[in-house]
């Protein structure tokens, strides 16, 4: 217990500073006994919980390379966290999800349709996340895990475009977001200029990989018609 308290202090000094970046290698080569420490900062504010976000999704990667049992092991440890059966919310969760299959082509084929079966309402049994906050999360974790996986896009773009038109409006501008990290596909284009115009001004806010921006839900449609 004091080594897992003083890894978690030295993490958490590390991901606070302007250089973060240059401390993940380290934190990463802990291997398993990284994760807790991060897992720890997942319910943090937006800044930090991305950041161990990152580092999360970075060691469990590296891990899965050499052991891929072990990063498995953390993937399933992601989705208990995102059931009901679990008893949590599931804060940060589904951003270390997002991070871990952008990192891992090999995670990222094995779990990339679970983590967007999180925004698919069928209406009966299924993973679909009914907290309106946390499904936000799930739409970013998406767009993120396209970024650095574009062959996922035919199977998610569908739902990403449903999300267009999500209940919870905020979720709207993350799959706005998440849309404009694949490449243009103008049957996307009607729902997103109709969520342009609709001047909604609810704040989402984007990890851009260093800070945390605020964005409004028609904002982040505009930015994804210009790409």
């Amino acid at each position: 217990m004091p080594r897992m308290r003083a890894v978690k202090q030295a993490f958490k000094e590390y991901l606070s500073e302007a250089a973060w970046r240059s401390h993940l290698d380290g934190m990463a080569a802990l291997g398993t006994a990284a994760v807790g420490p991060l897992f720890s900062f997942l319910p943090g504010e937006p800044l930090l919980r991305h950041r161990a976000a990152v580092a999360l999704g970075l060691t469990c990667a590296r891990l899965s390379a050499s052991a891929p049992a072990k990063g498995q092991e953390i993937i399933r440890r992601y989705m208990w966290h995102l059931s009901e059966e679990s008893g949590n919310i599931g804060w940060g969760v589904p951003e270390a999800f997002g991070e871990t299959l952008a990192e891992s082509p090999t995670l990222a084929k094995g779990f990339g349709r679970i983590l967007v079966s999180y925004v698919i309402d069928l209406g009966h049994d299924d993973n679909y996340c009914d907290n309106d906050l946390l499904r936000r999360s799930c739409y970013w974790a998406i767009g993120r895990m396209l970024e650095a996986r574009p062959e996922l896009g035919d199977y998610a773009r569908p739902w990403l475009r449903r999300g267009l038109a999500d209940t919870d409006v905020v979720c709207r501008g993350m799959a706005a977001w998440a849309l404009s990290r694949l490449p243009q596909d103008m049957m996307d284009a009607p729902a997103l200029r109709r969520l342009a115009d609709a001047g909604i001004e609810d704040v989402c806010i984007v990890f851009d990989g260093e800070k945390c921006l605020e964005k409004t839900v028609s904002g982040l449609a505009r930015e994804a018609l210009a790409r």
